[in-house]
């Protein structure tokens, strides 16, 4: 009997470590994003809204950012602070020319992120989950990668 628990064990132990990841939800295209695409990496976390002018000249200055970094191991993700989903997250989205992606779940819990009442608001979390910096207000693609590299310099 012990024999066959401990084979039972043996085959559903990996199956349960696999539940074990943070469930980042989906984008704003509907597509799920693994928490490999997050985790052990450096982050840049941006805040926006529809309604935000500062969000709105900014946003072409993140999809700058984002390109640049997409070779490194740096991922640029923006949540809405509304908390607006599915299609209506899809055209806000396309509406202010969005490029990187955008996360449906808000995953401020997961990286213990002070809630902010200004926008927009951007966080910088290094590859082991701890925010580095909160940048508020507008920020330029040069800025952001500057502080970034300033931050991992540290590390």
């Amino acid at each position: 009997m012990t024999r066959r628990l401990a084979a039972a064990l043996v085959l559903l132990f990996p199956l349960l470590l696999s539940g074990c990841g943070y469930d980042f939800g989906v984008d704003q295209r509907g597509q799920k994003v693994a928490s490999e695409r997050l985790d052990n990496q450096w982050l840049v976390l941006n805040y926006w809204a529809e309604w935000c002018g500062p969000c709105r000249t900014e946003i072409p200055e993140l999809n700058a950012l984002a390109e640049q970094l997409k070779a490194q191991k740096v991922g640029v993700f923006g949540v809405n602070f509304d908390n607006v989903q599915g299609e209506d997250l899809k055209a806000a989205s396309e509406k202010l020319g969005i490029t990187f992606t955008v996360l449906a779940q808000d995953p401020a819990d997961h990286f213990e992120l002070p809630r902010s009442e200004a926008l927009p608001v951007t966080y910088i979390i290094d590859n082991k989950g701890k925010v580095r910096e909160q940048l508020l207000g507008e920020q330029t693609a040069a800025g952001v990668m500057a502080k970034l590299k300033a931050l991992q310099a540290k590390n």
